[in-house]
């Protein structure tokens, strides 16, 4: 086998073959996509969940400061979403508050929403 034929072989197999990872690369683009967005609908519940924990501990401390409940919750809702679902308890030795959010994405607004919520607990002060 000479060379001159050795190289035709090859570039037999190679046009064989040409154009199969645009076509696989076409049927995969569906799956990616939603994989993207599955990874960005986690994203934005992990970022709900701290603005929860952070919005709890805002608002514990503030509740246990003895500030009106009204307050507290307007306060928590601020620095959460509106929808929030607040729950605050106070006596005499501790005070706790939850905050429970559901999250759904903006472009899926028919796909269930995860429940996400957060809790802090502080001692009241006389």
């Amino acid at each position: 086998m000479t060379l001159r034929q050795t190289r035709n072989a090859a570039t037999r197999q190679r046009s064989a073959s040409r154009g199969s990872v645009t076509a696989e690369t076409a049927a995969m683009l569906p799956a990616l996509m939603i994989v993207l967005a599955a990874a960005l609908w986690a994203i934005q519940a992990v970022n709900v969940q701290l603005e929860c924990v952070d919005a709890a501990r805002a608002a514990v401390r503030a509740a246990a400061r003895g500030e009106p409940l009204d307050q507290v919750r307007e306060l928590a809702r601020s620095a959460t979403r509106p929808d929030a679902h607040v729950e605050i308890t106070r006596d005499a030795e501790f005070t706790h508050v939850e905050i429970a959010v559901d999250v759904r994405p903006a472009w899926g607004v028919s796909l269930p929403a995860v429940p996400v919520s957060a809790a802090a607990t502080a001692a009241t002060e006389p």
